[in-house]
């Protein structure tokens, strides 16, 4: 039997720790390799999927509002920045901002993220950090003595356990000279729209949770059949979120490293959780962390919010 090689022996690790433990899981970080990364733009663009233009929408929208909620000579510090799409809204207003830092998992997309911005933005300077977000991050020493604002878009924190989420807040709520948190959070609503915007009639959003497993034989010592894992969709009520799963189309044995793990025929690895908010379930949240919502905008229909976090007396 061919010895199969590992490249990222984190990646490695975590996908052992994951696909041997009942029920099976896989970390959903490990989506934004460049590949994962690209996906996801395309996953933004698509008619079904919501929470990008509406939040884009509330941005734009409430730009005066979002400017007033920023200290002059601060830096923008965004988590899991990823194309910095919707941070462009915010650039475009924030004439008075001393420094942009994104910060992504993915290095080769940030650095042309990167170099895109200072194209745009040629008077601000960027500052990009590749780190995971979920890790206490180095923040640039040029920002150290800088007011901050964590900018935190797209509801990826609905991606976070509570306990996750919580800890996360705390850690930022933690920085020194943090100001304000401006934080989107995808909202309750009826459970046809959520799937859908999660099982896409194009297949983008099944292409990208599989991703996954290219990547696992790519970099991690798997030899995962693709063709043998379908994507799905589900909505948990009682735990207020969207699921993601790959789903074994047929009994089979899979190799990771020296590890041989089997499915069964139906058997799913759980791959993303995304969980939906309410202003008070938010805001109970942020409260454990020490964060009080001090401004909350929202569309017409109450699909999205975007809200201004300030520290808590």
């Amino acid at each position: 039997m061919d010895k199969l090689l590992i490249d990222d022996p984190a990646l490695h690790a975590s996908a052992l720790a994951g696909l041997t433990a009942s029920p099976k899981t896989l970390e959903a970080k490990w989506f934004y390799d460049a590949a994962g990364s690209a996906l996801f733009e395309r996953i933004t663009e698509l008619p079904e999927y919501y929470p990008t233009r509406t939040e884009a929408a509330i941005l734009r929208a409430g730009t005066d509002r979002l400017a007033a909620a920023v200290p002059d000579d601060a830096a923008l510090v965004e988590l899991g920045s990823g194309a910095s799409v919707k941070t462009r809204i915010l650039l475009d207003r924030l004439d008075h901002l001393a420094a942009y830092v994104p910060i992504d998992i993915s290095a080769t997309f940030l650095a042309q993220v990167a170099e895109g911005l200072r194209a745009a933005y040629p008077a601000l300077p960027i500052l990009p950090v590749t780190g995971d977000f979920m890790s206490p991050v180095t923040l640039p020493p040029r920002i150290a003595d800088r007011p901050k604002v964590a900018f935190f878009p797209g509801s990826t924190i609905g991606n976070l356990e509570p306990a996750d989420a919580t800890a996360l807040l705390a850690r930022i709520r933690d920085w020194p000279g943090i100001a304000r948190f401006i934080l989107g959070v995808d909202l309750v609503k009826d459970p046809a729209t959520l799937t859908a915007a999660y099982d896409d009639a194009a297949g983008v959003t099944a292409a990208f949770n599989l991703n996954l497993l290219h990547r696992l034989n790519r970099e991690a010592g798997a030899d995962f059949d693709p063709d043998g894992f379908a994507h799905e969709a589900r909505w948990n009520a009682d735990a207020a979120r969207i699921e993601m799963h790959l789903v074994s189309r047929h009994a089979q044995t899979v190799r990771l490293g020296d590890t041989e793990i089997a499915f069964a025929a139906g058997e799913s690895i759980h791959t993303e959780n995304s969980h939906k908010y309410t202003r008070d379930s938010l805001a109970g949240l942020a409260g454990v962390a020490g964060w009080r919502i001090a401004d909350w905008m929202t569309d017409p229909d109450d699909l999205f919010a975007v809200s201004i976090l300030e520290p808590a007396p």
